[in-house]
């Protein structure tokens, strides 16, 4: 996720949809872990024969002679297991055993991964990427993945379009299957709105800003004006900046992956909307994910965030009791996407075919409306997202707010960038460095960026 920041755990908000209430969960949120440990779950894996775990806090289903025992490398909360379908592929594959190795933490599970890519061993049979990492994988570590193209089961034009682009090789070999996407949308609270005077509908609100994130801020102005004592228009103009880059079509990277921020019309752009924003007075100078901001949610000090689809259920967890019903979610000026991940089938290992059949399965439209209604990740096939389960799902949490409408729809028109391997990087600085400057400290924003690509430079050489 870009890397995409780290992002606590939370509770699972509770989705309802046409076949009734599920528990739905937590997008892949990083826990506080210690670094580099992997934490993974501590129980015989389901449909076991064998009774006791392998080892320590590892899952898995026996070891029978004769069998054949894939495992699978994760991170977070992927819902495979949730959903039971490692269970179910077992049931249908009797000859298969499967072994899942999880990390809570994202950073943790990829620092652990990648000098195991730089070796070429010690690779799970299945190895998920998160997006923000994707692009590592097809360039400096594409000669370490299968291409599954060829796979039984595996047609590229299945999933959203840019979403198969990013899993894609420049040469054109499909080394990532998509398993879930963060489409983002603007969550926000229509009481706050109402007493500041503007509109609470949810297709209103989406006009006042439809098209442009500088009519975003407009609209800030306007809330600012009236606002009540104490709150802000949004939470973090470095949300606003991420929100604003991630619907552009060029961001921190050029189409051969190098890095281009300082040209970048993508970058300028969130940039100059995010400066607006700081030196309007409308943010409430948080940083997202921490304490103080989940703070904020508690103590309403802010009337919008800019929200992936797996941000819902930490706004309703960080919320009080009182906002229930209070928080709706309208269509953002721009559709951009935020998180994602992929399975891949690392090549050298024993048992490819059997690995490439499995990740197929797992990323069937079928597989992710069943991850879906568990666990709320949101789908990333086409079929997927049209299916009744997605297209009617509500949060308790936001009422009748259509919440997966509104983000399968999203999804939609979310236009492809190029991913670097250093866009993390860029991300961190010019947010936590460049744009909290002159937030919190009223830097000029033109000593602020020429600061941040002094650091950026620092720290990527280019």
């Amino acid at each position: 996720m870009p890397r995409t920041p780290r992002r606590p755990s939370r509770p699972r908000p509770r989705y309802r949809s046409a076949a009734g209430p599920h528990r739905a969960g937590a997008r892949r949120l990083a826990a506080a872990l210690t670094a580099g440990v992997l934490l993974l779950t501590g129980c015989a894996f389901e449909g076991s024969p064998a009774g006791p775990a392998a080892g320590a806090g590892e899952t898995s289903a026996g070891a029978d002679q004769g069998m054949i025992t894939l495992t699978v490398g994760e991170f977070g909360t992927f819902g495979y297991h949730e959903a039971g379908l490692y269970r179910e592929y077992m049931a249908a594959h009797p000859e298969i055993n499967i072994h899942a190795q999880i990390t809570q933490d994202g950073q943790a599970y990829w620092d652990a991964l990648t000098p195991k890519l730089v070796a070429g061993t010690g690779l799970a049979d299945v190895q998920a990427v998160e997006v923000g990492y994707i692009a590592q994988a097809t360039s400096t570590y594409a000669d370490r993945f299968t291409d599954l193209r060829g796979t039984p089961g595996v047609d590229p034009g299945a999933w959203l379009p840019w979403k198969a682009q990013q899993g894609t090789t420049a040469d054109g070999r499909m080394i990532g299957l998509g398993t879930d996407i963060g489409p983002m949308a603007v969550c926000y609270r229509k009481d706050l709105f109402k007493k500041a005077g503007l509109p609470t509908d949810r297709e209103a609100v989406a006009a006042l800003w439809k098209g442009d994130w500088n009519r975003f801020v407009d609209v800030g102005r306007r809330y600012q004006a009236a606002a009540p004592k104490g709150t802000f228009f949004t939470d973090s103009v470095g949300g606003l900046f991420n929100a604003v880059l991630a619907g552009e079509p060029q961001q921190y990277s050029d189409a051969a992956g190098n890095l281009d921020h300082q040209s970048s019309p993508g970058v300028k752009k969130a940039w100059d909307v995010a400066v607006r924003a700081a030196q309007g007075g409308m943010s409430a100078g948080l940083t997202q994910f921490q304490g103080t901001w989940n703070t904020g949610f508690f103590l309403s000090r802010f009337a919008t965030v800019v929200c992936p689809s797996w941000m819902t259920g930490l706004i309703s967890s960080q919320s009080d009791d009182g906002a229930a019903g209070q928080w709706d979610i309208a269509q953002a000026p721009v559709a951009g996407n935020w998180g994602g991940a992929f399975l891949t089938v690392p090549s050298g290992g024993a048992h490819p075919k059997e690995a490439a059949a499995l990740a197929a399965w797992l990323t069937a439209p079928e597989q992710q409306a069943k991850v879906f209604a568990k666990v709320g990740n949101l789908p990333s096939t086409t079929a997927a997202l049209q299916l009744p389960a997605v297209q009617q799902a509500k949060l308790d949490f936001f009422g009748d707010t259509p919440v997966g409408r509104i983000y399968a729809t999203a999804a939609q028109y979310v236009r492809p960038a190029p991913i670097g391997k250093d866009d993390g990087t860029v991300k961190t600085v010019l947010t936590e460095s460049g744009l909290r400057a002159v937030e919190q400290n009223g830097t000029d924003p033109k000593t602020a960026w020429n600061d941040a690509l002094k650091l950026i430079k620092e720290k990527t050489g280019g």
